[in-house]
């Protein structure tokens, strides 16, 4: 029993990613109540922080892969991508291209609203997991996390950042408009 505090699903963190995933999680679970402008503000500010917690999750090694459970139903990804498609339109779609394929080149169109809706599940699915009273439960959310982070949900946080990052860009007053001073 005396390990269970240094264990890595208890470390410094795991803390601080499900204190930021908790946080993203409920703004998008009242999405429909934020404007556009807003919406995109909060996003630009916590996908950096969502994407470094990624970075430093813990290794664990997991003892009972029948632990891992996954609670996002598709009926709840579709709800939710729909009301993001809603807040980001016109702005929705955007062109990436996915370096996974080295010979591949060519652009691939995305959605803002999908990559919002993915990134949710996913941490979502790892919150749920890791407040059950199991140490199981947490191994499995904390490394589940972890080795999506590189194939699935940090990908989805670079390729929004970006264009998440224009549409700002293209809503800064300009220097006509005398209301634009960088310094």
């Amino acid at each position: 029993m005396s390990e269970i505090p240094n264990h890595p699903v208890y470390s410094k963190n795991v803390f601080e990613i499900i204190t930021v995933a908790n946080d993203f999680c409920i703004f998008l679970a009242k999405i429909e109540t934020y404007s556009k402008t807003e919406a995109i503000d909060y996003l630009q500010k916590v996908c950096p922080l969502l994407y470094i917690k990624g970075a430093l999750l813990p290794d664990v090694e997991v003892l009972n892969p029948d632990a891992n459970e996954r609670f996002v139903t598709e009926g709840d990804w579709e709800t939710l991508f729909n009301e993001l498609r809603n807040i980001f339109q016109p702005d929705d779609e955007f062109w990436f291209i996915d370096n996974s394929d080295i010979n591949e080149n060519n652009p691939i169109k995305g959605s803002l609203a999908e990559h919002f809706a993915d990134i949710y599940q996913d941490l979502k699915d790892f919150l749920m997991l890791y407040q059950k009273n199991t140490l199981d439960s947490k191994e499995n959310a904390v490394s589940e996390l972890k080795r999506l982070f590189p194939i699935h949900w940090g990908l989805r946080i670079v390729n929004a950042m970006k264009t998440l990052h224009y549409i700002t860009l293209n809503n800064l007053p300009t220097e006509e408009d005398n209301s634009y001073d960088i310094f």
